[in-house]
């Protein structure tokens, strides 16, 4: 078994951490006071490739695998977990879903767009009423002409002011259950689709998080992926890798919290000494460094299993369940070894704790992967 990355792949890890410390480190705070979402940004991210991570190159995508997107996330996350989620929303939530479920044609109108970063994507699960329960969609389309009249809200939708595209679910036949819930691709120029309430949110400040409403949004025939019924489904094969990539984003996110504690540690004089030659501190470090690599090796493997096309569902919801608690207990013992100063803006300690805590919640909830995982165990057994 090899557990280190090939020398393309740190590379590819370099050059992104070489991105990540020059566009975004100096801007991360001014960003997060203000609850800047950096558009700015987009047309230098798809010229990386990073608008497209795991798409063909025939769709101009950068023909990469798992294990050098969870590489990509990672590093992002380090610096930025704004940038970092928002990257992975547009890759493995809306681009995804097209890319596995859509036609030829809805590819090469909305996904070739979207990866080669001309276009902006966004994905509707959540609702009010749907959260966890994501079977409980209320947002209802009905037959209309040549397609389908939707009606309803998303809530807590990753760029649903800025996006160009948006893949979401709908009920279309509600005596069906979650087998009556289909997809469908929306795009700003329909009318009756729009982004409404920004949030003011806690931490990941500098993503784009709304609601999205639609009021009799006529969408086409053409524009429902895959078979009507389907959506429901498709949604959950969706998260296997999108939790893979929020698994990446923690670990980004506890790896910078941890080099901030570090950096602190040898700097803080304190009894005639830096605090980082206290044994107190040095076990605090030394179990988040250990926590950090755990949660690299559970994410690594996931993402290598599902290069590989084998099911991915157990390890995706352990990679995401083990490193978002991880991201939070290493950000707060980082905020811990900061003392005074871990709760003040001048270091960064406070934001990494502020943004970790969303990874024990979007893409499924920390008690809901441990239901993943339960079933999962239990089916096998």
């Amino acid at each position: 078994m090899n557990f280190e990355l090939s020398e393309e792949q740190l590379q590819i890890k370099y050059s992104v951490r070489e991105f990540a410390e020059s566009e975004i480190k100096p801007n991360v705070m001014e960003w997060d006071e203000s609850q800047h979402f950096p558009a700015e940004l987009r047309p230098k991210l798809a010229e990386l490739g990073l608008m497209g991570v795991v798409f063909p190159e025939s769709y101009g995508g950068a023909g990469m695998g798992y294990v050098e997107y969870a590489t990509i996330i990672e590093e992002l996350g380090r610096v930025c977990g704004s940038v970092g989620l928002s990257v992975a929303a547009h890759n493995s939530l809306c681009s995804n879903h097209i890319y596995m479920f859509g036609s030829e044609e809805q590819k090469q109108k909305y996904l070739v767009p979207l990866v080669t970063g001309e276009s902006f994507g966004a994905w509707g699960l959540t609702e009010s009423q749907a959260g966890s329960d994501s079977a409980g969609t209320r947002t209802n389309a009905v037959p209309h002409g040549d397609g389908w009249n939707v009606n309803g809200s998303k809530n807590f939708i990753t760029h649903a002011l800025s996006c160009n595209t948006l893949v979401a679910v709908a009920v279309t036949d509600k005596e069906k259950g979650n087998r009556g819930i289909s997809a469908f691709i929306f795009d700003k120029t329909m009318e009756g689709f729009r982004g409404d309430k920004k949030e003011n949110k806690l931490g990941m400040r500098a993503s784009e998080t709304a609601s999205v409403v639609f009021e009799d949004c006529h969408v086409p025939q053409e524009n429902l992926l895959g078979n009507e019924g389907e959506g429901f489904l498709q949604c959950m094969q969706v998260l296997d890798g999108g939790r893979i990539s929020i698994a990446a984003l923690s670990v980004g996110i506890a790896q910078g919290a941890y080099e901030a504690a570090v950096k602190y540690a040898k700097e803080r004089q304190q009894f005639g000494k830096a605090i980082a030659e206290f044994q107190a501190i040095q076990f605090k470090l030394a179990d988040m460094a250990t926590q950090i690599e755990c949660a690299r090796l559970l994410t690594l493997q996931a993402a290598a299993t599902k290069d590989a096309g084998k099911p991915v569902t157990q390890k995706s919801a352990m990679a995401k369940l083990y490193a978002s608690e991880t991201a939070v207990r290493v950000s707060e013992e980082s905020v811990q070894i900061h003392g005074g100063y871990g709760y003040t803006k001048d270091y960064p300690a406070e934001k990494y704790w502020r943004d970790s805590k969303l990874c024990t919640i979007g893409e499924g909830t920390s008690e809901i992967q441990r239901v993943v995982i339960a079933k999962n165990l239990l089916k096998a057994m």
